[in-house]
């Protein structure tokens, strides 16, 4: 899909995570809104997947979500990219819908491989899933994505080191550095200091997305850390993006990490976000 095309289905995916935010009255519109560049690029463009979805994954590029609490770009990205139908979009954090706040695989949603509800997970089943590829003979790719805040759970740093170790060089693991947490900023939460550093000095190969929310540099970096691959090292992308990104009032405060706008801000959230697709 070319460039115009892509922001067209990311401007739509953002209507889509207003709206199902809205309309339960529930969920994590911040970092949905900051990630959809990248998860847009992802799977519109980036990714070799299967027609059918399995979860075994075997033969195609997949895809873990860490930071799972930004469910509504993850399902509404499956939706628009063919994974289940757009409507049920319309069901997200209702009950017995398969669009649970956090995704789950009892549901059996396609797209979903991993329950990501508890943070700092994510890391660990990428390693494990890209070395059993590698012990496979299986050249497809294994993409994540992390949250900064996410980084101050220890287990993150086992599996950083575990992947490094292994030379476990056919993941690539994207952090989305918003500065922002559920409490407030990363720097004042916990001071993650220099990451760049911090992957460098645990064996990782660390590219930098200094946009994020260009969609012209999330596809150059993806483009970038692909022909990494293979090369004995794991690869780490450290993508600086705005929590909030494309509605004003929502932009770079941890205020909007989990909470509905009400009536009058969800019309005004709209008005900003052109419609390209078609609402579900």
């Amino acid at each position: 899909m070319d460039l115009n095309n892509l922001k067209k289905v990311a401007s739509q995916v953002r209507r889509d995570i207003v709206r199902m935010v809205y309309e339960c009255q529930s969920g994590h519109p911040g970092g949905s809104l900051g990630c959809t560049e990248f998860l847009v690029a992802l799977y519109f463009d980036v990714m070799k997947r299967n027609a059918d979805f399995h979860m075994d994954g075997i033969g195609e590029d997949i895809f873990f979500l860490s930071n799972g609490h930004i469910s509504p770009v993850f399902y509404s990205v499956l939706a628009r990219s063919g994974y289940f139908p757009i409507e049920e979009l319309s069901t997200f954090r209702k009950i017995d819908s398969r669009l649970q706040g956090h995704p789950t695989t009892h549901e059996h949603l396609p797209g979903v491989r991993i329950a990501s509800g508890s943070l700092g997970q994510g890391m660990s089943v990428a390693a494990g899933a890209a070395m059993a590829k590698k012990l496979n003979k299986d050249s497809s790719i294994v993409y994540s994505l992390h949250g900064d805040g996410e980084l101050d759970e220890g287990q993150n740093w086992e599996a950083i080191m575990f992947a490094a170790h292994h030379k476990i060089d056919n993941l690539i693991a994207t952090i989305d550095v918003n500065g922002q947490q559920i409490d407030g900023s990363t720097n004042k939460v916990m001071n993650l200091g220099s990451l760049r550093d911090k992957f460098t000095a645990f064996g990782w190969r660390v590219l930098e997305v200094k946009d994020g929310n260009d969609m012209d540099e999330v596809l150059r970096t993806l483009a970038a850390a692909k022909i990494l691959v293979g090369t004995e090292k794991p690869i780490c992308i450290l993508m600086h993006t705005i929590m909030g990104a494309g509605v004003d009032f929502m932009m770079g405060t941890h205020e909007w990490h989990g909470i509905a706008p009400n009536k009058e801000q969800y019309e005004r959230a709209m008005a900003q976000l052109p419609q390209t697709l078609g609402d579900y």
